[in-house]
C-alpha cells in the first residue's frame, strides 16, 4: 500500500476535496480487505510484543476525525489483537472543571503511555486548535491571561504541539496521527443508522447535527492544522472514511511500518542469568 498517498506534506498548503473520501486503492471488495486486516492485525501483534519486551520505545496513535467517520471502529478492529496490558486508550471529551484550571496540554500530557506501550488518543489536544477555534466561547472557560488570547493563538498553538511533538520524538516516541476523512454524505447516511436502529441511537447526540452545520468551518480548521502540524517527527495521515473496511487495512498497514521502523529487540540476557536459568531447568526437570 502507497502510505505517500495518504501522508501530509510538511508545512504546505492542503485542499481536503483533494483528497478522495470514497478511496480503497487496489481493494474492490470488503472480503480481500478483510485478509489483508488479518495478516496485519497478527504482525502489529507480534511487535507489538516485542516493544512492550524491549520497554524503550513508545507509540503514541492519534484519531482524530468529524463525527461518525468511524474513529471507534477503527480502534476497536485494528487493535483486536494487541495484548491490553501494553495497549492504553484514552477517549477525550469535553473537559472537566479541574482541567480546564491548567494548561490545555496537560490533560493529554498525563495520559502519554509509558515506555514499551501503545497508545491511543481519541481525540486529543488537537481539539483546542479545531473545536475551540471553531467555538471560540470556549476559551472563555480556560480563564486565560489576555496575553495568551491574542490575534497569534492559533499560530503558538501549532507551534507548542509541534515543539511537544519533537520533545516526545526525541525521547522515543513514534508518533503517528490519523484524520479519517469522510464525506458529508456518508456521515448523513450514518446518523440516520444511527436514529433508525435502536441499538445505534446510544451513539447519537443532537450535538452532532447541531456541529454538522459548521462543517465548512471544520474543514478549513482541519487543512490549516494538518498543515501546520504533519512533520516527520509525527506525521499526519488523511485516510479515507466512506468505506470503513478499508479505514481499517489503511490505519494497520501504516501503523504496522511505524512499529517495524522502531527495530525493537527482545531484552539480551547476560552470561550469569543464562547460568541461572540453567540451573532452574534442571531443578525443574529433577523434580518426581
Amino acid at each position: 500500500m502507497d502510505h505517500n498517498a495518504f501522508l501530509v506534506p510538511s508545512d504546505k498548503k492542503i485542499k481536503l476535496s483533494d483528497y478522495d473520501t470514497k478511496f480503497t486503492g487496489s481493494f474492490s471488495a470488503k472480503k480481500e480487505a478483510e485478509t489483508k486486516l488479518t495478516a496485519d492485525i497478527a504482525q502489529l501483534a507480534e511487535y507489538h510484543d516485542v516493544l512492550y519486551a524491549d520497554a524503550s520505545y513508545g507509540v503514541l496513535m492519534i484519531v482524530q476525525a468529524m463525527d461518525a467517520a468511524g474513529k471507534d471502529s477503527v480502534i476497536k478492529h485494528v487493535m483486536s489483537g494487541v495484548n491490553p496490558q501494553g495497549c492504553k486508550v484514552v477517549s477525550f471529551k469535553e473537559p472537566s472543571t479541574e482541567e480546564l484550571r491548567h494548561d490545555y496540554l496537560w490533560r493529554c500530557l498525563k495520559e502519554i503511555p509509558p515506555r514499551g506501550f501503545l497508545g491511543i488518543f481519541n481525540r486529543s489536544y488537537y481539539e483546542e486548535v479545531l473545536t475551540v477555534r471553531i467555538h471560540p466561547q470556549f476559551l472563555e472557560h480556560q480563564r486565560l491571561p489576555v496575553p495568551a488570547c491574542g490575534p497569534k493563538i492559533w499560530e503558538h498553538r501549532f507551534e507548542d504541539i509541534n515543539n511537544f511533538e519533537r520533545y516526545l520524538s526525541r525521547n522515543g516516541y513514534a508518533i503517528i496521527k490519523f484524520f479519517l476523512h469522510v464525506s458529508k454524505e456518508e456521515q448523513k447516511k450514518r446518523f440516520l443508522e444511527r436514529l433508525e436502529e435502536p441499538e445505534k441511537n446510544w451513539k447519537f447526540s443532537a450535538n452532532d447535527v447541531r456541529e454538522r452545520g459548521f462543517w465548512n468551518d471544520y474543514q478549513k480548521a482541519y487543512e490549516e492544522m494538518l498543515a501546520r502540524t504533519s512533520t516527520s517527527w509525527a506525521p499526519w495521515y488523511v485516510v479515507p472514511a466512506d468505506h470503513k473496511w478499508f479505514t481499517r487495512i489503511a490505519v494497520a498497514d501504516i501503523l504496522l511500518k511505524a512499529m517495524k521502523n522502531l527495530h525493537c529487540s527482545y531484552p539480551k540476557i547476560s552470561g550469569e542469568t543464562k547460568r541461572d536459568l540453567t540451573k532452574a531447568r534442571k531443578t525443574l526437570e529433577q523434580e518426581k
